[in-house]
């Protein structure tokens, strides 16, 4: 399987970078192909809500940053990986600039081949998810209709029950 990881996290060792690395190390050793993008360290400008891409476009956004390397990816990725910590109760900001970002590639609707989706989410406390799974069940279940195989989160640190939980749901794929 193709899979694609968006990791939103600006701290390279951080607690979601940990998730991601058990993620990538399990699904990899599983024969699975991984491809992570570090969206922190991108060049991934807002939508500018023009509709050229649902216009000449044709599904091509008008913008030339890094977000093409993403689109490339998304055409034939299997699953996708959202990744981030939690800013104000949501996905930081970089995350939700490349999701808004989707609107070119998948919508009306997600390529065939996307089928599955997680989500791997930190924060300093256990009661700051609401506003990420919000997005995730309508956003990524709901509206594109794909396939829950997680929503791990880590409140202060990362423990490796939550890592070995994410080490099998790549295992398991």
């Amino acid at each position: 399987m193709k899979i694609t990881v968006l990791n939103g996290s600006p701290r390279p060792q951080g607690n979601t970078a940990k998730m991601t690395a058990a993620f990538r190390e399990a699904a990899e050793a599983a024969g699975h192909t991984v491809k992570e993008f570090n969206v922190c360290k991108m060049n991934i400008h807002g939508c500018l809500a023009c509709e050229y891409c649902h216009g000449k476009g044709e599904g091509t956004c008008v913008q030339k940053d890094d977000m093409h390397q993403i689109y490339a990816e998304l055409k034939d990725t299997e699953m996708l990986v959202l990744a981030s910590p939690i800013y104000y109760h949501g996905i930081s900001g970089q995350l939700k600039c490349a999701i808004d970002r989707f609107y070119s590639a998948l919508y009306p609707k997600a390529p065939e081949c996307l089928k599955y989706v997680s989500m791997f989410l930190t924060s300093g406390d256990k009661d700051q998810y609401t506003g990420a799974r919000f997005s995730f069940d309508g956003d990524f279940l709901g509206y594109l209709g794909l396939e829950d195989k997680g929503f791990f989160t880590a409140p202060k640190e990362v423990t490796e029950e939550t890592l070995e939980a994410i080490r099998e749901m790549a295992r398991s794929l």
